[in-house]
């Protein structure tokens, strides 16, 4: 398949997360629906929201940001006035309330965000759009509280926009974060548009109160890798690293690293998949202390459903381990203290998808799945990493099924 084919393929996939049934005219559900976990399984899982594909959205494609004060913000890729949302989800009472922060209209504020937010260094949101903009090839944006205007649940924050695409600097932002550099910077990527049409990594610097966007990178769409479906992670040196879904020379998408050189950046590829490891890698990256990266594969690798890999450092190159062959994630992985990971996956046992943690043990690693899917009031295809906090409770989306099969909210605590 070609990178054409597979970017029409992709965006099609796309698209069908705002098709379903005629919108429900249904009130916001802020009471809990508690789901039991299957047997076996000690975690207790708990549905927080369930979307009803009103003014709180629908289809949530990625997890969920946390801040200090223990609030949850996320995306629903469709619903609101018609091309998604962002909410904002407050612990209150030993419950939950649920409040829509803005919903986008389709034009030059963007249309159909499939990114999390992030919350950035002044408190405010920051996220992308995967399409409006008035180009339709997608947005950044900022959300922030009203100044000067009392805060009720269902008071809307108001939008900055930061750049909007015009498809020759890139289009489509995918599914992974924006993240900041400690100059204030934004780096992120597209997984279309370019110099050759098959993705950019871009930056924008803050200047007087505006932003200026420039491509870092233009992917070729063959030995240098195309169509990134997940952001960037930089080191201390300010190097960044991340993962394409198509290119290198297996055409199986690979792992790369962008280095500053003079005026530009230059392209190194630190892993190109060949099926036998994986392939098709759709999430980011993270890095432990000791300066490895782990990431995903979608497909193919030992067991035929994707992996989980470590990528070390090693005598001036990167060698590739597979932690686990068992069914691949579209999303970034996350990593507590004790260096255990956890990841939401795109099979499950009963083939609606499910969240798994890999433990350390005796120098190998052992795959538990924390909750399986049912495809019901649980909901169904969880695509967006979780969030973790110090007590091992985690948070995520499910992109279908909950009690009216939008998706929902769920936490899985210990």
């Amino acid at each position: 398949m070609t990178l054409t084919s597979l970017r029409s393929f992709k965006s099609s996939s796309r698209h069908l997360a705002r098709m379903g049934a005629a919108a429900l005219s249904l009130a916001i559900v802020f009471a809990l629906i508690i789901v039991a976990a299957p047997a076996g399984q000690a975690q207790s899982f708990t549905v927080l929201h369930n979307f009803t594909d009103g003014t709180d959205g629908a289809y949530p494609q990625s997890g969920v940001a946390r801040d200090a004060a223990g609030n949850l913000y996320g995306t629903a890729s469709s619903g609101g006035a018609g091309y998604g949302t962002v909410y904002k989800l407050t612990p209150k009472n030993g419950s939950w309330v649920f409040a829509p922060l803005y919903q986008f209209a389709g034009g030059n504020d963007g249309a159909n965000p499939v990114a999390p937010v992030m919350i950035g260094p002044n408190g405010s949101l920051y996220g992308t759009t995967y399409e409006g903009g008035g180009s339709g090839c997608g947005t950044v944006f900022n959300l922030r509280p009203e100044p000067m205007v009392p805060l009720t649940p269902l008071t809307p924050w108001v939008e900055t926009m930061l750049h909007r695409f015009q498809c020759t600097d890139g289009e489509w932002p995918p599914y992974g974060d924006l993240v900041f550099d400690h100059a204030g910077n934004i780096y992120g990527t597209t997984s279309g548009g370019g110099t050759y049409d098959s993705g950019t990594v871009f930056k924008l610097t803050p200047s007087n109160g505006a932003w200026t966007e420039s491509v870092l990178y233009s992917f070729d769409g063959g030995s240098g890798g195309g169509l990134p479906d997940s952001g960037v992670v930089l080191d201390s040196a300010g190097n960044l690293y991340g993962t394409v879904y198509g290119g290198f020379s297996e055409e199986a998408g690979g792992v790369y690293e962008l280095t500053p050189s003079g005026s530009g950046w230059v392209e190194q590829v630190l892993h190109s998949f060949d099926i036998s490891d994986g392939a098709d890698p759709m999430g980011g990256l993270i890095f432990d202390q000791s300066g490895n990266l782990y990431g995903t594969t979608t497909s193919y690798g030992p067991g035929g459903r994707g992996t989980v890999f470590e990528l070390s450092p090693s005598g001036g190159g990167w060698t590739l381990t597979t932690l686990s062959g068992s069914s691949g994630s579209l999303a970034s992985l996350t990593m507590d203290a004790s260096g255990n990971l956890y990841g939401t996956g795109d099979d499950g046992a009963y083939g609606f998808g499910n969240v798994f943690r890999l433990t350390r043990s005796n120098g190998g690693w052992t795959y538990t799945s924390l909750h399986d899917f049912t495809g019901g009031s649980d909901g169904a295809y969880p695509w967006g990493g979780v969030t973790l906090d110090a007590h091992g409770n985690l948070w995520s989306t499910a992109w279908r099924g909950g009690a009216y099969g939008y998706g929902d909210v769920f936490e899985i605590t210990p």
